[in-house]
């Protein structure tokens, strides 16, 4: 059975989300990721639409999220971004 177009869009956001993170902390410590909040702020804006794009997948398709290691955390993570954003640590990120 194929991927359905809406699958496919969900991936590709995450995917373009992931990349944007690989581009913003290229070089970069944790150091310099702890002392900067723009960076810690894109990042975390992209953590969270790799998450909701894997939620919304899930929904769309719960045979392809189960080849996705870590789903559940990832999905995780992206609730305690929106739900407990005073509980995130800058070590896990």
């Amino acid at each position: 059975m194929s991927m359905t177009r809406e699958a496919k869009k969900r991936l590709f956001d995450a995917l373009q989300a992931c990349n944007a993170i690989t581009q913003f902390v290229a070089g970069k410590t944790k150091s310099d990721y702890t002392a900067d909040l723009l960076l810690r702020s894109a990042v975390e804006r992209q953590m969270e639409i790799v998450g909701e794009a894997l939620s919304q997948l899930a929904r769309a398709e719960p045979n392809t999220v189960s080849q996705i290691p870590d789903f559940r955390h990832i999905v995780g993570m992206r609730n305690r971004l929106i739900h407990g954003y005073d509980t995130v640590d800058n070590e896990i990120m």
